[in-house]
């Protein structure tokens, strides 16, 4: 191949950038031109191309989000859409893709290759960590210090004034946030959409530690298991114990991304661009015991991540 194009889509996560610059450098580094799309899909549909050299990615490897933005693209679900796509693509002499996001993102370039050819490979990058074969994605390092930064600010008020947090966190469908965090921020209950919610477990476990003399507890809540709000209203209800909720949002996306969220994403952006050169095609890009390592794209597509609840089960045995 002699030109590329890579782009960011879905969710922002701490550590695309260093993948970007990854990707870019990489290509410089093998002789293959580098476009960036800008805005996902939509700059994709639109045409928001950009020609990229070492200079495009200096002094991002630090910053969060991503210096070529992402969007949602209606326009890009339709057939006519995707192929305004591919006559972009075909315009600029744009061989292959790098595409950085999550599963949403993945079936978007399967559509594109499925439908006119254009090879492509995945990088995982989403903050829920719920892409199957990879034990990591890109965010979810940095999302889950960011919770547990919270976490510890939260316990010094809630020491003080003797209260009850509940913190609600990101994982529509999946738990990975809210149990890392749990367990390294020593929460005394953790709800995640995998594990059927038991609020009568929850409270029992709150008198116990409260007739022990516990001055306060933090409870997490993946989004998608419960509302926080609704898990507050009635822990406070049933116990009368002054209760909180906080609502950490999107500020889990934020911030500067760690150390490891930098250095996958520079590797996993680097064989990315290797394997586009090697002829590849459908492929995504992963971290399994350390190694990085190639995939099939039906694994992350056809494949369902689990938590390991033995995990799970070691943070309920340590907030007893």
């Amino acid at each position: 191949m002699k030109r590329i194009g890579v782009l960011t889509s879905g969710g922002d996560a701490p550590g695309m950038n260093a993948a970007i610059r990854a990707v870019v450098r990489k290509a410089v580094f093998s002789g293959v031109e580098i476009f960036g799309i800008q805005r996902g899909y939509s700059g994709l549909v639109s045409g928001e191309f950009r020609p990229m050299n070492l200079s495009s990615v200096a002094d991002i490897i630090q910053r969060g989000g991503t210096v070529l933005r992402t969007a949602r693209s209606e326009s890009f679900r339709t057939l006519e859409g995707r192929q305004k796509a591919a006559y972009n693509l075909r315009e600029n002499g744009i061989e292959g893709l790098v595409i950085i996001g999550g599963d949403g993102s993945f079936r978007g370039a399967k559509c594109l290759n499925d439908e006119h050819g254009v090879k492509f490979i995945g990088v995982p990058g989403t903050i829920d960590n719920d892409i199957p074969c990879t034990d990591y994605s890109i965010g979810f390092d940095t999302a889950v210090n960011n919770v547990v930064e919270a976490i510890d600010k939260i316990r010094d008020t809630a020491t003080s004034h003797e209260r009850t947090y509940i913190v609600e966190v990101m994982g529509r469908n999946s738990g990975f946030i809210a149990l890392e965090a749990g367990l390294a921020g020593g929460a005394e209950s953790i709800l995640i959409p995998e594990i059927e919610v038991n609020l009568d477990e929850v409270i029992e476990k709150l008198w116990r530690g409260y007739n022990r003399g516990k001055l306060h507890s933090i409870i997490i809540v993946a989004e998608g298991a419960a509302s926080g709000i609704e898990i507050g209203k009635l822990i406070q209800g049933k116990t009368g114990f002054d209760t909180k909720v906080i609502i950490l949002g999107h500020l889990q996306r934020g911030g500067t991304p760690t150390a490891f969220d930098r250095t996958i994403a520079s590797r996993l952006g680097a064989l990315a661009v290797d394997l586009l050169m090697e002829g590849n095609d459908q492929k995504i890009v992963g971290v399994v015991a350390g190694s990085i390592k190639e995939f099939d794209l039906d694994c992350a597509l056809n494949e369902k991540k689990t938590i390991d609840k033995s995990v799970y089960e070691l943070a309920g045995i340590l907030a007893i």
